[in-house]
């Protein structure tokens, strides 16, 4: 008998559970993308440092055009919640909603990316040799394994670099080599290992992507 009622008992909640589940429905779908309003914000918010279509012209500033949406709203939320550590940043994002920030993202993301140049000729070879095949001897991993052969990332995980400016993209390298830019632990433990000239040299090829 006792077996018996455990297994009406165990039956009972199982079902209890089954029609909560039921009773609650599937999870609502997140609102479309009001680019308009992402658009309007931008235009206000951000355009004097990442110009009209997302395309800065300012090496220190990165190009935000043609990036994937959920790369651009998780460091959004992260420059809101202080997990990315920018004053400048942190404060123009401090008044803006989720909803805010995802208008924003996939505006962005709709805009077309301009391409980049590499500068450096004398290091452009070594700079490709370490995007594509890392440097082994020292575990430095191979950028193209995360970031695509041209540079376009791969939505929702790994940031597009392709064209981005060689002084942006070796600026976040050192911050992360030197602990200053703490969200993401796979690429600190990848420039932990690298020294200026890498940096630089991998910097500028990115720059050339396309």
């Amino acid at each position: 008998m006792k077996s018996i009622s455990s297994f009406l008992i165990t039956a009972l909640s199982a079902a209890l559970v089954a029609g909560s589940a039921m009773a609650a429905g599937p999870a609502p779908k997140a609102a479309k993308p009001d680019l308009a309003k992402g658009e309007a914000i931008f235009s206000q918010a951000c355009v004097a440092c990442h110009a009209a279509d997302g395309n800065s012209s300012t090496p220190a500033n990165p190009k935000l055009a043609q990036q994937h949406p959920e790369y651009l709203l998780k460091q959004l939320q992260e420059y809101k919640s202080g997990k990315r550590a920018n004053a400048i940043m942190g404060g123009m994002v401090a008044a803006l909603s989720d909803e805010d920030m995802r208008n924003i993202a996939f505006w962005l993301a709709s805009k077309q990316a301009k391409p980049g140049f590499a500068k450096e000729k004398d290091t452009v070879a070594w700079g490709e040799r370490i995007y594509r095949g890392g440097i082994p001897d020292r575990q430095i991993a191979a950028c193209v394994s995360c970031h695509s052969p041209n540079g376009a990332g791969m939505p929702s995980q790994y940031p597009r670099l392709s064209g981005q400016h060689a002084e942006y993209t070796a600026a976040q390298l050192v911050q992360f080599r030197e602990g200053v830019r703490k969200n993401n632990l796979q690429m600190t433990q990848v420039a932990a290992k690298m020294n200026d000239r890498e940096i630089k040299a991998v910097s500028d090829y990115i720059a050339g992507l396309r």
